[in-house]
């Protein structure tokens, strides 16, 4: 079966595979997989070989009802499974720093712990690439991909800026500690933006839209820095937060 677009509510636009076949094929190609949705309590021969690509691959696997699937089928032969996936593909991390290293430039990555709504993270892509991030990292769960409303919010970002996504966020900033990099991340609680070095290699830790960065990650983080506000409410938008940090880290850099 053929790629169909499809759209959940009026809202999030994203790219699906349906029926068995369809879905096993894509894995196997090596298209990048957003997420299946398998009808629970499915346990057949090929369902079982979907799931065993699904988990060698890292996708998660989300068990639906029929009616759900109903529900998101546009061709009405889902056959209990549709794969949603990614509008654009996914980078590794090497690409990203290989990136950093022949403009000569320090590393900076936007790394985002659990970003849900596609419209923060299209413009989170969009500022990165004005910013002169080398690329974005996301968590593989708990989190958008790169779907076709995520494409569109980044204004032709997603052309120039790569999109690394990763298991653990908290083990990839581990792992790129060891490469020389320092991590700050974005939290009412920190030191005020303006009196931290940002300079060098970093990476800008930006929470969810509920829930901040997760304690584990915050852990993790060398500084935490909080953007300084003078209005009634207490918190800024996800993207508007990234944008602010990215900014002063671009000014340093600049300086």
């Amino acid at each position: 079966m053929e790629d169909k677009k499809q759209e959940t509510g009026g809202a999030a636009e994203e790219f699906t595979i349906e029926g068995r076949n369809a879905v096993t094929e894509a894995f196997r190609a090596g298209r990048s997989i957003d997420r299946v949705y398998i009808l629970d309590g499915c346990q057949d021969g090929p369902v079982m070989t979907i799931k065993r690509e699904a988990r060698k691959q890292d996708v998660p696997i989300k068990y639906v009802t029929k009616e759900r699937l109903d529900q998101m089928s546009e061709t009405g032969k889902h056959q209990g499974v549709i794969a949603s996936a990614a509008a654009y593909g996914y980078t590794e991390l090497e690409d990203i720093l290989r990136r950093a290293k022949e403009k000569d430039e320090p590393p900076f990555l936007i790394l985002l712990d659990s970003i849900a709504d596609p419209h923060n993270l299209g413009a989170i892509i969009r500022t990165a690439n004005l910013a002169g991030a080398h690329g974005v990292v996301i968590p593989k769960n708990r989190a958008v991909g790169l779907t076709a409303v995520v494409a569109r919010t980044s204004a032709g970002a997603l052309n120039y800026t790569p999109v690394a996504r990763v298991t653990n966020l908290a083990k990839t900033i581990d792992e790129l500690k060891e490469k020389g990099l320092w991590f700050v991340c974005a939290d009412m609680d920190g030191t005020r933006m303006y009196d931290l070095n940002l300079k060098g290699p970093i990476g800008l830790v930006i929470g969810s839209e509920g829930e901040g960065v997760g304690r584990l990650v915050k852990e993790k983080c060398d500084m935490v820095a909080a953007i300084p506000m003078k209005g009634d409410i207490d918190s800024l938008n996800a993207s508007v937060a990234a944008g602010v940090m990215a900014y002063e880290i671009l000014r340093q850099r600049l300086g």
